[in-house]
């Protein structure tokens, strides 16, 4: 698979850097992609906003984007896109982004990123937001967009956006969850050491992310193991002494740490697997097991406890 990332004049340094550093750290966790950074204008380097300098850019037309690429567009300084002559002046281009958005590729705009996806005509009837500062001209240059205001990110069919700078980071951590799975993108946070969040508005966290705001190593090591081991009876006395702890101070460390108890948060990860698992059309006896419950019945009670649906309502 391939992730790009647009480069356009005085592109806003950590709408770019963010979310490549980001899918670099994926490649170091042996993550199967390439890498490629464009130019949006004819040039084979771009300054930045702060000043820094981009070279070795490859032309956006030497590339046919497909449904398993990625290109991420950030964002620019706002006197370019309020420039009169800016979407002709970029004609090409866009007619080229509708090509690739034609073609399935995930498209994530960060911050005013949104204005040149909206310039494109790619954000017609689709949610997006972008930086709250242009919330006004963008949905009076826009009309069509169905702007969301209280939004951290938004997705929309191949279409992503996020609302500004480090928004961003968090954009790049959902679509690499999307790709390779939550367990994955949560050793890329702890590797970067990112907070990660969101607000009561924003697209549910999966629980392998949501208790995972700290830098408390040995509860971060006790949380790969639950999570990768889900299919396995858990005791206490066992985790504790893969972290040199007794269960008493791990039980209070955890607690404290994550805000939830060990057996709370080991059943918030079974019941998402089950959802998971059964969505994919999975036999409940199947479920049941992987997920390590002792019974059908017993992840018919952790449903109802939890989603309030049965077995077969997740089910195709």
């Amino acid at each position: 698979m391939r992730v790009f990332f647009l480069v356009p004049p005085e592109v806003q340094l950590l709408d770019i850097t963010g979310p490549a550093h980001l899918f670099y750290e994926a490649r170091a966790y042996h993550a199967n992609m390439e890498t490629h950074y464009l130019a949006m204008e004819a040039t084979y380097q771009q300054k930045s906003s702060a000043g820094l300098v981009f070279s070795n850019l490859i032309p956006f037309s030497h590339f046919l984007l497909g449904p398993e690429d990625v290109l991420f567009v950030p964002g620019l300084e706002s006197h370019l896109f309020f420039a009169p002559d800016f979407s002709k002046k970029h004609t090409i281009f866009f007619k080229w982004l509708r090509d690739q958005y034609d073609n399935g590729t995930k498209i994530c705009s960060v911050c005013t990123g949104a204005y040149i996806l909206g310039f494109a005509g790619l954000l017609n009837e689709k949610e997006c937001t972008t930086h709250w500062k242009y919330f006004e001209d963008f949905g009076n240059r826009f009309s069509k967009a169905k702007l969301l205001q209280d939004r951290l990110l938004i997705k929309d069919g191949n279409l992503y956006s996020s609302a500004g700078v480090s928004s961003g980071i968090d954009l790049a951590l959902f679509v690499l969850e999307e790709m390779f799975g939550a367990v994955f993108v949560s050793k890329i946070a702890k590797e970067v050491v990112i907070y990660l969040r969101r607000s009561p508005s924003d697209p549910q966290l999966s629980v392998f992310l949501q208790y995972r705001n700290h830098i408390e190593t040995r509860i971060h090591k006790i949380q790969d193991i639950l999570a990768q081991n889900l299919d396995q009876k858990m005791i206490l006395e066992d985790l504790a002494h893969k972290v040199y702890m007794s269960p008493r101070n791990l039980t209070r460390l955890f607690k404290k740490t994550t805000g939830t108890t060990i057996g709370q948060y080991l059943e918030e990860l079974r019941v998402e697997k089950a959802v998971q698992l059964l969505s994919q059309g999975e036999k409940v006896m199947t479920v049941s097991a992987a997920c390590g419950l002792r019974s059908t019945n017993h992840l018919r009670t952790l449903l109802k406890k939890h989603t309030s649906l049965l077995p077969s309502e997740f089910m195709g």
